[in-house]
């Protein structure tokens, strides 16, 4: 058993774990119980060893008709927009390619930075230039209000060059 304290507060750190074999008719998990305490049962879980595992979090008890209709609605309705979306494509191989392609640079850069953090010292390099980096970037269009309307300008332009819209 394990005491510290801290501003004041005393805590107990109990681990308890049984090498020996129980009593004649006490089963190790009552007998772990046993030292358990004034616990909560939300916050001690007993293992087959005869030992206690002390859960972090509080268990809490919900509903589960008003969490599984919710979240079969919203399923629903995504895979219908999703449907929909898909049924308006025109051209539906050249948006396969183009997700496979996307997929396909994911997976290569996967590869690449994979190797690039094996080297020693290049991903702290990296690190350090992506800080670099960042703070230029901050510096340079969001620290200044001009320069934030600057940025939200090019933001728009970039969009509508690729969605191709020019209305505005």
């Amino acid at each position: 058993m394990a005491m510290a304290v801290a501003g004041g507060i005393t805590v107990t750190c109990l681990r308890i774990c049984t090498t020996q074999s129980p009593p004649q008719g006490v089963a190790p998990p009552l007998m772990a119980l046993k030292f358990a305490g004034k616990l909560p049962v939300s916050r001690v879980s007993v293992l087959r060893t005869g030992s206690l595992k002390f859960s972090p979090l509080p268990i809490k008890a919900s509903s589960s008709e008003d969490t599984s209709t919710t979240s079969s609605v919203e399923t629903e309705e995504f895979l219908a927009n999703i449907k929909e979306k898909w049924d308006a494509v025109e051209n539906k191989p050249t948006v396969l390619i183009y997700g496979g392609g996307a997929l396909l640079a994911l997976w290569v850069s996967s590869i690449i930075v994979g190797a690039i953090n094996s080297v020693p010292l290049l991903p702290k390099l990296m690190e350090l230039i992506g800080l670099g980096y960042a703070g230029w970037f901050v510096y340079r269009y969001l620290l200044f209000k001009s320069s934030r309307k600057e940025l939200a300008s090019d933001v728009e332009e970039l969009k509508k060059k690729i969605t191709g819209s020019t209305i505005e």
